[in-house]
């Protein structure tokens, strides 16, 4: 059986050598070129396992390959050599189809790790939408579900930094495992990280990692996050919360792919693969400056966007027999008549995280397993039908809406004591209690409203999530106990 075969496109001989020399020795066989027109030449001839080449050739430029490849041989991967601190065309390339890039001047580790990360592409892939337990990661058979799952495959033999737009709950962090467990690096580490959960002046600790005695507490060695995921995937959710401070921190680790732990002197290398997600939208937040635009460009290199549940409702069969399985095991739980009806009139603002909550909170309530549709205790606004509620129950005069207005989920937390309404010219007897209660009381309610998912009770206040616990922790504010 022969080796599999490279494509080494670069005008300087020295570079052309060492790059031969070293994918010699890996028992890899090497063709070269000097310039596009003979690249095109071997292109037409052979088939390759990987296309290595240079940006600026002396008849044009090494963009024009990675476009022609990424048309014309999709099963073949393409990366490119760019000059040192040249960010921006490893990213245009990125963006036309490259698979990877390595930085003049070239280390050899970094070569090999690419290459090799370039031949897993042809190893057989895991089901696309089956984790390791056999249960489907993204569940669903509508045309938008299966548009992203063939996305998703697209993505995955990609090296690109990914930006993952969707609302809370629409599955993001799914998505992202995903596109891990049918990449190149599905036998490494994929780490999620929650940047909206870390206080910021943990964060560089917790990204980079320290060593012993870099600081009060710091008893031993750690590694960070960027350690953790080395040779794999690193996943920053809600990375629109990040700090202006951490995002230079964060672009530059990103570009030079190297970290320096607090109170280490040398940097050392890290080969990870970057997934971002966030429920905002990021161009808005770099046009409000709470974003930067350079960090914006390194991590929007791709994006993938996740369609909400309102939008692929054909898809609730299939969800709710996956979840009631899970929460009940096979045959456990069943749905009673009209059930189904009552979810698709359901606006589900939560997604498909707020069907799984209600779901389960209807299983506490359902006879024998059966849940009926006064079980789901829906309130709010409906994609075209009235409220579902217990039978005899009482609808507060306050739920009572339009159409057009806002959903809100049922309350899980209500204040002690309200603050009282006050007279147009009456004034209260003492004023910051007065505006704390009604701080309280505001918060209460959006975190009632999203079942107390703090990012999007954030959202809803117009707040960081970072803020919302700080005003929590003052109020007194608690997650109710399960």
């Amino acid at each position: 059986m022969s080796s599999p075969r490279i494509l080494v496109v670069d005008d300087e001989p020295d570079l052309r050598e060492l790059l031969e020399i070293t994918l010699l020795k890996m028992g890899l066989d090497v063709d070269s070129a000097a310039t596009v027109r003979e690249a095109r030449a071997l292109l037409g001839q052979k088939t390759y396992a990987l296309v290595l080449t240079d940006m600026r050739l002396p008849d044009g430029l090494g963009l024009e390959l990675v476009r022609e490849v990424a048309a014309n041989h999709k099963s073949t991967p393409i990366a490119v050599i760019t000059a040192y601190g040249s960010a921006e065309n490893a990213v245009v390339a990125l963006k036309a189809g490259a698979f990877d890039y390595v930085s003049k001047p070239v280390v050899l580790d970094d070569l090999r790790a690419m290459v090799r990360a370039a031949l897993k592409l042809s190893d057989p892939a895991p089901p696309a939408d089956a984790d390791a337990g056999g249960t489907s990661r993204l569940i669903g058979a509508s045309p938008a579900m299966q548009s992203l799952r063939a996305q998703i495959a697209r993505l995955a033999r990609s090296q690109a930094p990914i930006a993952i737009n969707g609302e809370s709950g629409s599955g993001k962090e799914l998505a992202a495992r995903e596109i891990h467990a049918q990449s190149a690096r599905a036998g490494k580490p994929f780490v999620a990280v929650n940047c909206g959960a870390i206080p910021e002046a943990l964060m560089e600790a917790e990204f980079f990692g320290y060593r012993k005695g870099a600081f009060t507490g710091a008893n031993d060695e750690r590694d960070g996050f960027f350690q953790a995921a080395n040779g794999g995937t690193l996943m920053l959710d809600e990375v629109a919360d990040l700090p202006l401070t951490m995002q230079v921190k964060l672009l530059r680790a990103i570009q030079e792919r190297r970290v320096r732990k607090i109170g280490a002197t040398a940097e050392e290398p890290v080969d990870v693969r970057i997934i971002s997600a966030t429920h905002k939208d990021l161009a808005q937040c770099v046009e409000a400056g709470a974003f930067r635009q350079d960090l914006f460009y390194r991590l929007n290199v791709i994006e993938l966007t996740l369609p909400p549940l309102r939008e692929r409702l054909d898809d609730l069969p299939l969800l709710v027999d996956a979840i009631l399985a899970r929460l009940a095991g096979p045959g456990g739980a069943r749905l009673g008549p009209g059930v189904l009806e009552a979810l698709r009139g359901y606006a589900f603002p939560g997604n498909v995280r707020e069907l799984e909550n209600v779901l389960e909170r209807a299983l506490a309530f359902a006879d024998d397993g059966v849940i009926e549709a006064g079980d789901l205790l829906l309130k709010g606004a409906k994609l075209g039908e009235a409220a579902v509620v217990p039978q005899g129950a009482a609808v507060p005069a306050s739920d009572a809406r339009t159409p057009a207005a806002a959903p809100e989920e049922v309350s899980v937390v209500t204040p002690a004591s309200a603050a009282p309404p006050l007279a147009a010219d009456a004034l209260p007897s003492n004023l910051p209690d007065y505006l704390s209660q009604v701080e309280r009381d505001i918060i209460l309610r959006a975190l009632n409203q999203t079942q107390f998912n703090r990012t999007q009770a954030a959202s809803l206040l117009g707040i960081s999530v970072r803020q919302l616990r700080y005003q929590m922790q003052k109020l007194g504010i608690h997650a109710p106990e399960p």
